[in-house]
């Protein structure tokens, strides 16, 4: 073969060398890339699936907090120390929750922190009733109860302002009632998640709560603790014929003037004041 023929023949060797060697070398690269990519999808998908467990499993303890036993309310092991037995809060003259005022008639009031209605009574009775618990025309029992945990987003706001109260009732019983009237002026509409527990202790706070009080409102402590009394309560006003309604229901807000469903017009707001007088024999 000629010299010149030898020398493309070669020339077209060494191409061909090179162009493999450059095929194998792009092969290696995407296997390598290849391999880089499906680790670094693994990670990932790894880390979706413990994020998914330890949403799941979070989510599965946050429901069992709320899973609380079908107890008579007399058989509750934790109770405020300032609740009666059937459940209520009293207020007397002192403003302090657990007392009473001598001689006055009872106005009991049934409520759940969400429920919009119960808003509306405290807007237009609010004052009245605090100024019936200053006057001594009244020891006014507040019974929180829970009925519209489920319209709060999966909350529970319910059963944890309640709690809450209950909390403030018993380790700073002289707040209680700032602190009721604080969670109604600051009232989250139905269907949101309502206030967090950090945000309800710091209404806690901002209505004279101690501050070491209002942490076990914010550690999730008072609902532990009073969570089941919540419910154990909620259960036996729904079970009490005396308070249920014309439909034969139990709604919030619920009145009662010594023991008896009042069914007056509370929206009028010298209804409610007049009929308190009126027990009082004035």
């Amino acid at each position: 073969m000629p010299t010149e023929d030898r020398g493309k023949a070669e020339r077209r060797r060494a191409a061909r060398a090179e162009a493999l060697a450059l095929k194998q070398k792009q092969a290696a690269r995407d296997r390598r890339n290849r391999i880089v990519t499906f680790g670094v999808l693994g990670v990932a998908l790894a880390a979706l699936v413990a994020v998914f467990v330890v949403v799941l499993v979070q989510g599965d303890e946050s429901a069992e907090r709320f899973e609380f036993d079908d107890v008579p309310l007399a058989d509750v092991a934790q109770a405020p120390s300032t609740a009666r037995a059937d459940g209520g809060i009293p207020v007397g003259t002192d403003r302090a929750a657990g007392t009473t005022t001598e001689g006055a008639p009872e106005l009991g009031v049934y409520y759940d922190y969400m429920c919009p209605v119960c808003g509306q009574f405290e807007q237009v009775n609010g004052a009245s009733v605090d100024q019936a618990i200053a006057e001594g025309d009244a020891t006014v029992v507040f019974y929180p109860v829970s009925i519209l945990d489920r319209v709060s987003a999966g909350t529970h706001y319910s059963t944890r302002s309640a709690a809450a109260a209950a909390w403030v009732a018993d380790r700073s019983p002289e707040r209680f009632l700032d602190f009721h009237d604080a969670l109604f002026a600051g009232q989250p509409a139905e269907n949101t998640e309502g206030l967090t527990d950090d945000q309800l202790a710091d209404v806690a706070v901002g209505a004279g709560v101690p501050q070491q009080v209002a942490d076990g409102i914010a550690d999730g402590t008072a609902v532990d603790t009073y969570g089941q009394w919540v419910a154990s309560a909620t259960q036996a006003a729904q079970g009490d014929a005396g308070l249920a309604n014309p439909q034969g229901g139990f709604g919030t807000p619920t009145l009662t003037i010594d023991g008896r469903r009042w069914d007056g017009d509370w929206t009028d707001p010298s209804a409610l004041p007049a009929a308190v007088a009126q027990a009082t024999g004035q």
